[in-house]
């Protein structure tokens, strides 16, 4: 299993969005697009699958932007990556084992299934803040000088 372009630039893009919005003041995605170095054009379709999903929201007008539907610390991590690259799982199987005629005897789609399970249990035991944390502690000890 590969996360996508789609599914990381999303995940920057949300901890972006978190980070840089105040109150109920939205963050466009020029800005964004700007901080993450990524594609204006690419972030609005990304958006766009958030927004379905109902993670975040739009503003429209001169002013408009995106702001969080909820607090980070409700917003898993599973929540994010779900609504970017589908149900997780490390195989086609695990999802639909009518694919396979062996499904319901293969021992590997067991494997296949506690690995699938566990991975969802890590994104779903961790939120946008605990993401938004781990980056403003990583910036802080980016800026801290030691002299000898």
């Amino acid at each position: 299993m590969k996360i996508s372009t789609k599914g990381r630039y999303g995940l920057r893009s949300m901890i972006d969005l978190a980070i840089n919005s105040s109150g109920n003041t939205p963050v466009f995605i020029s800005d964004i697009a700007k901080r993450q170095h990524l594609s204006e054009k690419y972030l609005e379709h990304i958006f766009g699958a958030l927004h379905k999903a109902g993670l975040v929201r739009s503003i429209r007008g001169r002013k408009g932007g995106y702001l969080l539907q909820k607090n980070p610390e409700e917003i898993t991590l599973s929540e994010i990556i779900t609504a970017l690259e589908g149900k997780i799982s490390l195989v086609e199987c695990v999802l639909d084992p009518d694919i396979c005629p062996s499904a319901k005897k293969c021992v590997t789609r067991d494997l296949w299934q506690g690995l699938s399970d566990k991975i969802n249990e890590y994104l779903s035991s961790h939120t946008l803040n605990d993401l938004i944390q781990m980056q403003k502690s990583r910036e802080q000890n980016d800026t801290l000088m030691y002299y000898i």
